[in-house]
């Protein structure tokens, strides 16, 4: 059975992204899949950033995000029992542009469907700032659900 492909940036409605993606997954006994995009645009690859545990270290981007993921699928087994429960979960860290890298692992994995957190820009920040959820949405070749916080 194709899985569900869920993309986080490890933000509050990410987060809620996932956890639709978990009880859609669990309700059609498929597996999940969910998947972080380190941004590491060609014309600047290699960022770094300082560590939590190590403050005077510095840390490579993708080894942080890799704690940053399995701390956050740490908390969501936490808090999700549901979870146990599903075929397959799989974490996933690659490097790249979000929206083609999202839309080519959706491909290599045959995803059936793309869950996306949207923060729900409108008006002059989304034309500045763009929506990568919306580029997904207009270019993915299965369904994309796009999860909205309530709040806002």
């Amino acid at each position: 059975m194709a899985p569900i492909l869920v993309a986080t940036d490890f933000s509050p409605v990410s987060r809620l992204a996932v956890d639709w993606a978990i009880q859609a997954s669990h309700r059609w006994h498929c597996p999940l899949v969910v998947l972080h995009v380190v941004h590491d645009p060609e014309s600047a690859p290699g960022y770094y950033m300082k560590s939590k545990k190590r403050k005077k270290h510095l840390t490579r981007m993708e080894d942080a995000a890799q704690i940053m993921m399995d701390e956050f699928m740490q908390s969501i087994r936490g808090e999700c029992p549901v979870i146990d429960d599903l075929t397959t979960v799989e974490a996933r860290l690659v490097v790249g542009l979000p929206v083609y890298r999202i839309l080519e692992v959706a491909n290599e994995i045959g995803a059936r469907q793309i869950v996306l957190g949207c923060v729900g820009r409108t008006g002059l920040p989304r034309l500045l700032l763009g929506s990568n959820a919306l580029r997904v949405a207009q270019l993915a070749p299965v369904p994309v659900t796009l999860v909205k916080n309530p709040k806002s």
